[in-house]
C-alpha cells in the first residue's frame, strides 16, 4: 500500500514538472496578466483559466510554474543588465585610469630628465665654468618651464576669421596639452579616490602662473547634452552673474567661434568682483570627441578689445575648456580644466589665500561642473525621486535663485539698483538699499507687491575673519541650533513683509522669543554636498501683545559644504521666508551665511599636542607654554565669513528697518562669534579628550585623586564608577555634565585652573591648551570671591564647603550662571595638598 502511494507521488511530480510548450496566443495571454500582476494567487491563476479559453487545456500549476519561471528570467534579465551597466564604467574607467597613468609617466620623465638638468647647471655654475648663470637662475629657468608663457602676438583684425581662428586653434592645442598632458604639474586632491561610482579623478596646480584644477570622470549622458550643459555656465555656476555672447563666427571645419563677456559675483564683501573677456572655439576632433576650449583675449593674445571694467576687477583666463570623448556602450568621458588669473594684488591680503588657492577653484567651478553633469545624468535616468510632487528641474532652480540672491545682496551692484546708506559711525555693517522694481521681477508679487509698500529693499551685511573653527561644523550647527543666533521678531518680519503690510518695525534682541524649528528636506544632490529644505518655524505667544507672533512661519533653505572632508569648499547657510503656498515664482530675498576657508599658512599637516599635566600643574615653572602657543603648533585655519540680511521696507519705515538690520546683524555677528569659539575647541578636546588623556599616567592619576578626595571628603561618591579601573574613572570624570574644574594651591599666587573635564571647558570657553591661561579670580565675580575668601579656611580644614547659587564669566566675558558650587581639597598618594576642586551644578550661559 504505501509502494502504490510512493509511485502515484512520483507520478504527480513528474506531471507537474513536465514540459508544456504553449503556443504563441497563450503567451500573449499570460505576458498581459504578467504586466499587471507579476505573482497572482491561486484564485487569480484558476479566473485566468476560466476567462481565457486557449489556457483551458494547462493545469493551474504548470501557470504556477510559468509565472515563476517569468520572474525568474525578469530578474535574471535586470542582474544582467546591470552587470553589463558596470563593466561598461569599470571598462571606461580602466581607460581613463591607464591614460592618467601613461599622463604621469611621462611627467615623471620629464621631472627626471628636467631634475637631471638642473643638477649638471648647479655643478656647472659650482666649478665655475659658466659665468652667466647662477644657481638662483638657473633654478627659476626650471620653475618657468612650469609657467607656460605665452606667445607674444601681433593684434588680430576682429573682423578676420582667419585671425581669430589662429587665435582658437592655438587655445586648442594649450588647453589639450593640460587636459591630458604634462604641460601643468597635476597633483591629484586629498580625497578623490577614482572609481565606478566616484566623481572622477580631480587634481589640482603645482607652480604655474594662476590657479588651476583638473577633473576627468564618467556619466551616462551622450557628449552633445553634456557640452550643451557645461556651455550654459549659469546653470551650473553659481558665482556667474550673466555670460554675453557678443559675437559668433563659423568655421570651416564646423566648429564655431564666440566672442563672451562674463562677470562673476565676489564671495566676499571684501573685494571687488571679476569679469572675463573670453573667446570660445567648439568643435570636434577625428575621434569623435568634442571640445569647448576658452581663453581670454589680451594684448598677448591678440584679436579684438573687450568691453571696458567699471567696477569689475579684469581677471584672464588662461586656456582652459572641456573636452568631451564619447564611450562605448553609452555614456561620456569628460575632461575638465579650468586655468585662471585672478589678479591676485588687487585684493586685501588677508583674502589673498583664497585668491591663490588652485583647491578653492576646484570645488567652486571644476567639481561644480562634473557634480552638475552627473546631477542631470541621474534624473534623467529616474533614479532620483523627490518628495513634494516637484520636478527636480524646478528644485535645482529654487537653489540657484536663492544662491544668486544671497550673491546679489553680498555684491550689491549699481547697476542693479543698489546704493549705500550713510553709517551711524562705526563700519562694522554696511546698509545698501535698492529701490528698483526690477528686484521684483519674476515672480507673483511683482505687480501688487511692490507698489503696496512704496519703498525697496534694505540689506545689512558684513564680513569677519574666524580662526580655527572649520567651516563646515560652523554652519552645520547654525543650521541645527537656529535660536542661538536668531531673533523670532525679526523672522516674524520678515514673513509679514509678504504680506501687503506688515507690522511695526521690531527692536533687534539677543534671543527674541522662543521658538522651535522643524526641517522638512526637499532635495539634495547625488554626492549630499547641498540640501534644499523647508523650515518650519513654530511661534509661540507669552502675552496678548504677542499674537501677532504666534504663528508658524516657513523659510526655504539651502545649506552646502557641511562636508568636514571636503577640501578647499566653503559651506553656506541661505534662506529665504515663504508664505504657505510656496509658488514656483515666489518672491525670494535671501539671507544668511557664506564661511570660505583660507588655505593654512603652513602646508604641512597641523602638529598634534599632547597635554602635560605635570607640567601645567605648577603654575609659574618654566615649562608652562606662553599664550598663544597653540595657535601656531595647533589646528591652524582662517576662514571668512561673510553675513548678509534682507529686509523690505515702506519709505516712511527706511530708517527705522535700517537701524532695526544693523543692531541685528551685530547682534547676530557676536552670537556667531561666541558659537565659534565654543565649536573651536572642540577639534582641540577631539585631540586632548578621553582618548588622548588616558595614555597619560599624570591624567589617570588626577582622576582617581579627585573621585577618592571627594568620597573623603563628602562621604559620597563623585559618580557611580562602572568600572575601578583608572581610564574608566577619567572617562566618567570628563563626561560628566556639571563643570568640573582643578585649580593651583599657592599661598604665593593667584590660583590658576590646571585641569578641567568638557563640560567645564564648555562653560569657560576655552581649551585644554589655553586653560592655564585663566585665573580662577578672573572668572568669579565680586560676590562669589568673597564668598570663597570667607568659605576658603573652612575648605583647607574640613576638606569641602559648598557655596551658593552665583555668577561667573567665560574667557569669552560672557556671564554663567550656576545654582550650587561644591569646592573641595585634592590629596594626593600622600595625603598631601594637591589642588582644589570646583563643580559648578546646574550652570548654564544668561
Amino acid at each position: 500500500m504505501a509502494l502504490s502511494m510512493h509511485k502515484d507521488s512520483a507520478n504527480n511530480q513528474m506531471d507537474s514538472s513536465k514540459y508544456v510548450r504553449y503556443t504563441p496566443e497563450q503567451v500573449e495571454a499570460l505576458e498581459r496578466v504578467y504586466a499587471e500582476c507579476p505573482k497572482p494567487s491561486s484564485l487569480r491563476r484558476q479566473q485566468l483559466i476560466r476567462e481565457c479559453p486557449i489556457l483551458s487545456n494547462i493545469e493551474p500549476k504548470q501557470i504556477k510554474v510559468w509565472f515563476q519561471n517569468r520572474r525568474c528570467r525578469e530578474k535574471q534579465r535586470k542582474e544582467a543588465s546591470r552587470l553589463q551597466t558596470v563593466n561598461r564604467k569599470l571598462t571606461a574607467m580602466n581607460k581613463l585610469l591607464m591614460e592618467e597613468n601613461d599622463r604621469l609617466q611621462k611627467q615623471v620623465s620629464h621631472l627626471v630628465y628636467e631634475n637631471g638638468y638642473m643638477k649638471q647647471q648647479i655643478h656647472t655654475a659650482s666649478a665655475g665654468t659658466t659665468t652667466d648663470n647662477s644657481c638662483e637662475s638657473v633654478v627659476m629657468s626650471g620653475q618657468n618651464q612650469q609657467q607656460n608663457p605665452t606667445p607674444q602676438h601681433p593684434n588680430r583684425d576682429a573682423n578676420n576669421p582667419a585671425g581669430l581662428l589662429a587665435i582658437a586653434e592655438e587655445t586648442l592645442a594649450e588647453f589639450l596639452s593640460k587636459a591630458t598632458g604634462t604641460a601643468v604639474d597635476w597633483v591629484q586632491m586629498i580625497g578623490m579616490k577614482p572609481g565606478p561610482d566616484s566623481i572622477g579623478i580631480v587634481a589640482v596646480s603645482r607652480n604655474c602662473s594662476g590657479v588651476a584644477a583638473r577633473a576627468c570622470g564618467l556619466v551616462s549622458l551622450e557628449p552633445t547634452k553634456v557640452a550643451e550643459i557645461l556651455k550654459d555656465r549659469q546653470s551650473w555656476y553659481r558665482d556667474c552673474r550673466c555670460v554675453d555672447v557678443l559675437s559668433i563666427v563659423p568655421t570651416g571645419n564646423g566648429g564655431t567661434i564666440e566672442l563672451l563677456y562674463m562677470q562673476t559675483y565676489a564671495p566676499t564683501t571684501l573685494a571687488a568682483a571679476r569679469d572675463f573677456w573670453t573667446l570660445r572655439y567648439t568643435t570636434s576632433l577625428e575621434d569623435g570627441s568634442l571640445v569647448i576650449c576658452e581663453r581670454s583675449l589680451t594684448s598677448s593674445t591678440g584679436g579684438p578689445t573687450g568691453p571696458p571694467s567699471t567696477t569689475f576687477v579684469r581677471a584672464e583666463m588662461l586656456p582652459s575648456g572641456f573636452l568631451v570623448r564619447p564611450c562605448e556602450g553609452g555614456g561620456s568621458i569628460i575632461h575638465i580644466v579650468d586655468h585662471i588669473d585672478l589678479d591676485v594684488w588687487s585684493v586685501p591680503e588677508v583674502l589673498r589665500p583664497l585668491y591663490e588657492s588652485s583647491k578653492f577653484l576646484a570645488q567652486k567651478l571644476t567639481i561644480a561642473a562634473l557634480q552638475h553633469i552627473r546631477q542631470i545624468a541621474q534624473e534623467s535616468s529616474g533614479e532620483i525621486q523627490y518628495s513634494g510632487g516637484r520636478q527636480p528641474a524646478v528644485l535645482r532652480t529654487f537653489s540657484q535663485r536663492l544662491c544668486r540672491g544671497f550673491n546679489d545682496a553680498v555684491n550689491g551692484f549699481v547697476d542693479d539698483g543698489w546704493s549705500l546708506m550713510g553709517t551711524d559711525g562705526v563700519e562694522d555693517v554696511t546698509i545698501a538699499i535698492n529701490s528698483s522694481p526690477n528686484k521684483f521681477l519674476g515672480s507673483n508679487y511683482n505687480a501688487s507687491m511692490f507698489p503696496a509698500f512704496g519703498g525697496g529693499v534694505l540689506c545689512a551685511k558684513a564680513s569677519m575673519l574666524l580662526q580655527n573653527v572649520p567651516p563646515a561644523l560652523l554652519v552645520r550647527f547654525l543650521r541645527e541650533h537656529r535660536s542661538e543666533w536668531a531673533d523670532y521678531g525679526v523672522d516674524a518680519y520678515s514673513a509679514a513683509c509678504l504680506k501687503a503690510s506688515p507690522y511695526a518695525v521690531p527692536c533687534a534682541r539677543p534671543g527674541g522669543f522662543p521658538s522651535t524649528q522643524v526641517i522638512l528636506p526637499l532635495a539634495h544632490t547625488i554626492e549630499h554636498e547641498e540640501f534644499l529644505e523647508v523650515v518650519r518655524i513654530e511661534g509661540h505667544a507669552f502675552s496678548p501683545e504677542d499674537v501677532a507672533l504666534a504663528r508658524d512661519m516657513y523659510l526655504l533653505q539651502l545649506c552646502s559644504g557641511v562636508d568636514e572632508n571636503a577640501i578647499g569648499a566653503c559651506a553656506q547657510l541661505v534662506f529665504a521666508p515663504i508664505d504657505e503656498s510656496f509658488a514656483d515664482d515666489a518672491l525670494l530675498l535671501p539671507s544668511g551665511f557664506r564661511v570660505i576657508p583660507l588655505d593654512p599658512k603652513s602646508d604641512g599637516p597641523a602638529a598634534t599636542r599632547t597635554l602635560d599635566l605635570a607640567s601645567t600643574m605648577e603654575v609659574g615653572s618654566g615649562n608652562a607654554r606662553p599664550a598663544g602657543e597653540a595657535d601656531l603648533n595647533g589646528y591652524n585655519l582662517r576662514s571668512v565669513l561673510t553675513i548678509a540680511f534682507q529686509f523690505t521696507f515702506e519709505n516712511h519705515t527706511r530708517d527705522n528697518v535700517a537701524a532695526m538690520a544693523r543692531q541685528y546683524v551685530r547682534s547676530v555677528v557676536g552670537s556667531v562669534q561666541r558659537v565659534a569659539m565654543a565649536i573651536a575647541p572642540s577639534r582641540f578636546n577631539t585631540q586632548l579628550g578621553p582618548k588622548s588623556l588616558s595614555g597619560s599616567p599624570e591624567a589617570l592619576t588626577l582622576a582617581r585623586w579627585i573621585c577618592r578626595s571627594y568620597r573623603v571628603h563628602t562621604g559620597t561618591e563623585l559618580f557611580k564608577a562602572e568600572s575601578t579601573a583608572g581610564d574608566a574613572i577619567l572617562k566618567q570624570l570628563w563626561h560628566h555634565p556639571d563643570a568640573i574644574i582643578c585649580c593651583s594651591v599657592k599661598t604665593n599666587a593667584s590660583p590658576v585652573f590646571t585641569f578641567s573635564n568638557q563640560a567645564g571647558l564648555d562653560m569657560l570657553e576655552t581649551t585644554l591648551v589655553s586653560l592655564q591661561d585663566i585665573m580662577l579670580d578672573k572668572v568669579l565675580d565680586e560676590s562669589g570671591r568673597k564668598i570663597l575668601c570667607s568659605e576658603f579656611s573652612k575648605i583647607m580644614q574640613q576638606g569641602f564647603a559648598s557655596l551658593p547659587a552665583g555668577i561667573c564669566v567665560s574667557s569669552m566675558n560672557r556671564p554663567v550662571s550656576y545654582e550650587q558650587v561644591v569646592a573641595w581639597k585634592v590629596l594626593n598618594d600622600d595625603d598631601s595638598n594637591h589642588c582644589l576642586a570646583f563643580m559648578f551644578i546646574n550652570w548654564s550661559f544668561v
